[in-house]
């Protein structure tokens, strides 16, 4: 339907055919990244590394639910980090799925960590998420600095997260677990570990020299391709499958739409809503309207209106949106793409996710990460500054 509708806005002359193709040249770089990165995780999938994350989950759990949990938060943390938050919708949650019922524990609290962190958990590196690719951009910043700016919000906000969903279902964890059966672990995917290392190495060299990030993707997915071809553990077509292209279309039909909207009367609007410094409470109103905006219009349609009446404020005033439009859409299933793909997979194992249970959990976790983690941005950019 994007598609269309950008097709509709530029007939209209909402937006002109120059500005339409200016935008898709905006965009370019961001979407060429996340095919690359699509690609990239399937193909690690294909090594076997996130069977091995299963693996390893499973013998350091040790029959208790409890420290599965704990450790479900670790690899999904990392994984949303370095391989995008569509890495652990997609490959980390079908294998936790596998690790629960090879336990006998209970999935439910396991499963709904991964929707939630890979959401929360997408706010250390520009690589991350789609959304922190444009606040990358935006903000001006260096990758590291980028990175340096959102540790802290980052741990703040999983840790609150953490809290909640084991309180919250205290009891499935106190189900208890069996020990899981004697195996040989699986061999570590090292090619594909030290592919992954070369290629965030390659995001920070790529930052320092000024070229486009979307080039270390590609080059850590090329390696990964070129040896699964060569083995014949993959093939042209499920390479291309991988790298999502009607979702990258998609993107970039939605930026032209979201550039008309905006031109039209959007920006007007909310220019009136959004606080022009970057103190705690202009901060917390910041991310609390991309938060809200995030779960009406979802997260990527909203950074893209948001990013350029916040930019001129300065870095801090990006971040600030940033935390709005990744942490808030754990509050209803259409606040990102990443949820609505979530619930699918769920619902592929024979497991139905309540409405009711999931904004219960939203309405804790959300407002509690999203408020600590404002507040240990406004301590970061005081500490190490924007």
């Amino acid at each position: 339907m994007a598609v269309p509708a950008a097709g509709a806005v530029i007939a209209a002359g909402a937006i002109s055919p120059d500005q339409a193709v200016a935008e898709a040249v905006r965009l370019g770089p961001v979407i060429g990244f996340l095919a690359a990165v699509l690609v990239l995780a399937q193909l690690c999938d294909d090594e076997g590394l996130f069977h091995a994350c299963g693996a390893w989950m499973a013998r350091r759990a040790a029959g208790r639910p409890r420290r599965l949990l704990v450790l479900v938060f670790v690899m999904a943390s990392l994984i949303t980090a370095v391989l995008s938050l569509d890495a652990t919708v997609v490959l980390l949650t079908p294998v936790v799925f596998a690790t629960a019922a090879r336990l006998g524990a209970r999935a439910k609290p396991h499963v709904y960590a991964c929707t939630h962190l890979s959401n929360t958990a997408s706010l250390l590196l520009p690589v991350s998420n789609l959304t922190n690719l444009l606040a990358f951009t935006a903000s001006g910043l260096a990758f590291t600095r980028f990175a340096a700016l959102m540790a802290l919000p980052w741990l703040t906000a999983i840790a609150a997260e953490y809290v909640v969903i084991r309180r919250f279902f205290a009891t499935d964890l106190d189900a208890g677990a069996d020990a899981p059966p004697a195996a040989d672990a699986p061999e570590l995917p090292l090619f594909a570990l030290l592919t992954v290392a070369g290629t965030l190495a390659g995001f920070v060299l790529a930052s320092v020299l000024g070229i486009d990030p979307a080039w270390a993707a590609a080059a850590g997915a090329a390696v990964l391709a070129t040896r699964a071809l060569a083995r014949r553990r993959t093939t042209g077509r499920a390479i291309v499958r991988a790298a999502a292209l009607p979702f990258c279309v998609f993107v970039l039909a939605l930026g032209i739409v979201v550039r008309a909207v905006v031109d039209n009367g959007l920006a007007d609007v909310l220019g009136r809503l959004i606080p022009t410094g970057t103190d705690l409470p202009a901060l917390l109103a910041i991310a609390g309207l991309a938060a809200v905006l995030a779960n009406v219009i979802n997260n990527l349609p909203a950074v893209l209106v948001l990013l350029p009446l916040t930019a001129p404020t300065g870095p801090g005033a990006v971040l600030a949106v940033l935390l709005g439009v990744n942490i808030g859409p754990n509050l209803t299933y259409a606040g990102s793409l990443a949820t609505l793909l979530w619930r699918r997979i769920v619902r592929e194992h024979d497991t139905d996710v309540e409405l009711g249970e999931f904004t219960r959990l939203g309405l804790l976790a959300t407002p509690a990460a999203l408020l600590l983690s404002v507040a240990a941005l406004w301590v970061s950019l005081h500490m190490i500054g924007g």
